[in-house]
């Protein structure tokens, strides 16, 4: 008996290990390790003295209410996902582990006897091979897909959750599946079912997955195919400047020559017009100045006016990230401000430093109804495919430049802010 005891409580400390590894707590690492060692010690502890007491067929059939609902409502307040993501992650670590408990189970009534030998040494090596897999596997690409895909959980939820309640009431009710040799072939047909359902699950979401990344790596390229014409372009630029600088001096040594210093003096300032708008029109760095240019012009087109105010000069920056950042910003921006009145299409671009970092703040009017709470990323409201990556992508970039990100509505416009450590500072 007491290798069932020992055997129960393993299952219950790797089914709360297997759920901390695959879901994203609100908290840090280490707060989240303590709240729940604490309070999922607890309840372990309580459920022991349940079986000590009540004995351990009955606290099969209560165990439900007894520790997955209490684990459930407190891991609920830890997590960072809410509503079908998190039912998902829960039911998949509750349900994978039931899995386990419920073929040893049976190989130990076959094979072992009864004697709760097997049932025991097959749980120390299920689990922690459980856990390894799934570590090694399935959780790196597992949250990814939580941050990148948000909708389409509530299918594979309502699964597992249905999985998860079919397999107690196989394995529980209504007495243990052991003592019901009737019910062992439906058991095994429904464990194997599951098995098989996961798989599929699994594999849906990892197309689902190598979509997102495939999306994500085209419009990756595209703002970088952008940013390098970009820079194409103001190179040509340069050098039509360079051939036309030839003949300035040629007209200004004549004008000089002559006598005609008030005509050479206002040539030049119509030179400097025209160098300005050549080139570091809005900012010092080629690579970013194509993207506000090519966005000051699509910004023209539907008449809106767009301000900016850039504080950065030649210094070096990591120009790659920013164009990104900027070039994601201000499409949204863009897509926004053509579902407005004309009267209403306003955007603004600033950037500047705070001690190490460089600050961009992109603000655009955005509808009445749009409400977004400081620290939200709000996908995009597209339908047609190959949209809703920008803000993700711009919460990706900036973390790689060891910075963050947040919108937030307020006064009727949509404000992106994002902050990147640099090196250099104005």
């Amino acid at each position: 008996m007491i290798l069932r005891d020992l055997s129960a409580f393993w299952s219950m400390f790797h089914v709360i290990f297997l759920f901390i590894m695959l879901f994203r707590s609100r908290y840090t690492k280490r707060k989240t390790l303590l709240l729940a060692g604490t309070c999922m010690g607890l309840l372990m502890f309580l459920n022991g003295v349940g079986v000590v007491v009540l004995g351990f067929e009955v606290m099969g059939k209560i165990f439900l209410f007894t520790c997955s609902i209490p684990s459930f409502l407190f891991f609920y307040l830890l997590s960072a996902d809410k509503r079908f993501r998190f039912l998902l992650t829960f039911c998949l670590a509750d349900t994978s582990s039931l899995w386990i408990i419920g073929v040893t189970l049976l190989l130990d009534a076959y094979l072992g006897g009864g004697t709760y030998i097997v049932m025991f040494v097959s749980r120390l090596i299920a689990f922690p091979l459980m856990e390894y897999l799934a570590y090694r596997f399935l959780r790196k690409p597992y949250l990814e897909l939580q941050d990148s895909v948000k909708k389409g959980w509530g299918i594979f939820a309502g699964m597992t959750l249905l999985y998860y309640v079919l397999l107690a009431v196989m394995l529980y009710y209504p007495s243990n599946i052991e003592n019901r040799p009737a019910d062992v072939l439906p058991c095994v047909l429904v464990l194997l079912l599951m098995f098989f359902n996961y798989a599929t699950i699994f594999s849906a979401l990892y197309r689902q997955l190598l979509l997102y990344r495939k999306q994500q790596n085209e419009r990756v390229l595209q703002e970088q195919k952008a940013a390098l014409e970009g820079q194409l372009e103001n190179q040509q630029r340069i050098r039509k400047m360079k051939h036309d600088m030839k003949g300035h001096v040629i007209t200004l040594s004549g004008l000089l020559s002559s006598g005609k210093t008030e005509e050479a003096l206002e040539y030049l300032e119509h030179v400097k017009t025209e160098t300005d708008t050549l080139y570091g029109k809005f900012c010092a760095n080629p690579y970013i100045d194509a993207v506000l240019v090519h966005y000051y012009q699509k910004f023209q087109e539907i008449y809106a006016e767009f301000e900016m105010d850039i504080r950065t000069g030649d210094e070096e920056l990591p120009y790659m990230g920013l164009c990104q950042i900027l070039s994601n910003g201000l499409e949204n921006a863009w897509d926004a401000l053509k579902a407005l009145a004309v009267e209403k299409r306003k955007v603004s671009v600033q950037m500047k430093y705070n001690r190490d970092y460089l600050i961009i703040r992109i603000k655009n009017c955005c509808r009445e109804e749009l409400r977004v709470e400081k620290g939200a990323i709000v996908g995009s409201s597209k339908e047609e495919s190959g949209h809703g990556f920008g803000l993700p992508t711009v919460l990706e970039t900036a973390r790689q430049l060891g910075g963050d990100m947040m919108c937030y509505t307020e006064n009727e416009n949509f404000v992106l802010d994002v902050m990147v450590r640099c090196r250099h500072n104005s």
